[in-house]
């Protein structure tokens, strides 16, 4: 996958070629480029805003340089997704990360100030992302969240398959507690069915605790993930047991009562 970054600070995208991402790229996986929408103004100190029509606060970035830019790096047969990180996108979600895993190319547009001309977003841009309701300094953090969630789907990134599959969202809960070594840390100790071996109890014990900790914390997220999932008998099984186990934990709440009353 060849995902392209427009920004007018490339050099905060260095920790995208660390890591997974880094062994990705040199396996030729991935191919993650950051280019420099300054080198396109044709201004002559190569500024790439000026004053907002209308007036206001802040500045807007300028559409030549964008669009001049956007056009030479898709060049003619561009197939693949151009993309404006940007707070009145649509939020961006697991389901949205996986679309555009599917695709061949992206192309990331970081803007900057207070914003982009418009001009430039309805002549290049494709849609618009947000990756939630809070406001940033400019558009790369949002791109390097996006890169991170969309590469780590691209085949043999993580180098193991299941990883990607079994994370929180991606099966539709949260995903349950992760133990390793030691077996015993300050006194707490590993949950039994994690050290028996059995693949089967395993299993149960991971969905028990995810949908626990989503019930508790994601309810609306394990509300959808019930409805839309047909257990097997014993499954069925584990998720009354689930429900039990919290009705117990309520009532022993409730019956402890607020002690501030």
């Amino acid at each position: 996958m060849k995902i392209t970054i427009l920004t007018i600070f490339p050099e905060m995208f260095a920790p995208l070629h660390l890591s997974m991402l880094g062994r990705a790229e040199k396996a030729g996986l991935l191919d993650i480029r950051e280019v420099n929408i300054r080198d396109y103004s044709k201004n002559k100190h190569h500024n790439t805003d000026d004053a907002p029509f209308g007036g206001g606060a802040g500045m807007v970035m300028l559409a030549q340089p964008i669009v001049d830019a956007i056009r030479d790096v898709q060049g003619e047969h561009f197939k693949g997704k151009r993309i404006y990180l940007s707070p009145r996108g649509a939020t961006l979600t697991q389901q949205k990360v996986e679309e555009l895993a599917k695709e061949e190319e992206l192309i990331l547009l970081c803007g900057h100030y207070e914003g982009v001309d418009q001009r430039a977003l309805d002549l290049c841009i494709d849609e618009e992302i947000s990756i939630g309701d809070y406001i940033l300094t400019g558009g790369e953090l949002g791109a390097m969240v996006l890169v991170d969630s969309v590469a780590r789907l691209v085949p043999g990134v993580l180098g193991c398959e299941e990883s990607a599959q079994t994370e929180s969202f991606s099966s539709g809960l949260l995903e349950h507690p992760q133990y390793t070594r030691p077996r015993e840390f300050e006194g707490m100790t590993v949950p039994e069915p994690l050290l028996n071996g059995n693949h089967a109890h395993i299993a149960d014990w991971q969905l028990s605790e995810s949908l626990y900790i989503t019930l508790r914390r994601r309810p609306e997220m394990a509300q959808k993930f019930l409805a839309g999932k047909k257990f097997t008998r014993h499954q069925k099984k584990v998720v009354d047991a689930v429900f039990e186990r919290i009705r117990k934990e309520d009532e022993v709440l409730s019956s402890c009562g607020n002690p501030d009353d």
